[in-house]
């Protein structure tokens, strides 16, 4: 029991830096995924509600593709088609093209989720209120973004909270393309890393990060929808 001990004391502060340095890449991945993913989502959402048809069966297609099929498919299609198929390599070399792909794969993906919650807002007011607007004589920019975004907004919170928390343990799929995200950095030592082999507990202490990043992410969306309450009817 004490050489076990003494084991783990000796090993937890390399262990405890390497899964930093993965969580941080997790992290970096999650942030830009969101930072990309949420505005294209909104446009997807416009193409998808279009009056003109060709281009709103077009995106619906898109859309059902992505949403229908695995992530860690899209994450391997993306990073291995353009140097397989095309015998280009557009992503680059080492962690740094890996990152990029998965990025690209990410956001489309959750781009996709993301677009059928806004759609699901927007047509959720009421259409009478948007009439409303233009009886006032505004314009079909001003009524979006004065009557139906904010409205918009305090429907989305809940379902958007729920894709969010689902990307943070999404972002560990990216160790498919060799992405070394947090769980890659936990598994490593299993397999033979920094002169520890055959530790399965780093994996255990992976676990710890993701539920604290979402306990913490449940929290901020908690007080999120309290400051949005008046939207309420």
């Amino acid at each position: 029991m004490k050489e076990a001990i003494k084991i783990f004391t000796e090993q937890f502060p390399v262990v405890f830096s390497a899964l930093n340095i993965g969580f941080l890449q997790t992290l970096k991945l999650f942030f830009t995924t969101l930072l990309c993913a949420i505005p294209l989502g909104l446009i997807i959402s416009f193409g998808s509600m279009s009056k003109f048809k060709p281009l709103s069966a077009f995106t619906k297609v898109i859309v059902w593709i992505i949403r229908g099929s695995p992530l860690m498919i899209q994450l391997l299609i993306v990073y291995f088609f353009p140097g397989l198929v095309l015998h280009k390599n557009i992503w680059g070399m080492g962690e740094a093209g890996r990152f990029m792909a998965a990025t690209v794969a990410f956001t489309l993906n959750y781009a996709c989720y993301f677009s059928e919650i806004y759609r699901g807002g927007i047509q959720s007011v009421p259409v009478g209120q948007q009439e409303a607007g233009k009886v006032l004589g505004l314009s079909g920019t001003q009524i979006f973004f004065k009557i139906t975004l904010l409205q918009m907004i305090k429907r989305i919170v809940p379902p958007m909270s729920n894709e969010i928390i689902t990307l943070v343990k999404d972002t560990s799929l990216a160790r498919i393309i060799a992405l070394q995200e947090i769980i890659w950095a936990g598994q490593a030592f299993m397999k033979g890393s920094k002169g520890i082999s055959g530790a399965i507990w780093p994996l255990f202490f992976t676990g710890i990060y993701y539920l604290a990043f979402s306990g913490f992410l449940t929290v901020l969306f908690g007080k999120i929808e309290k400051k949005l309450d008046y939207f309420k009817n």
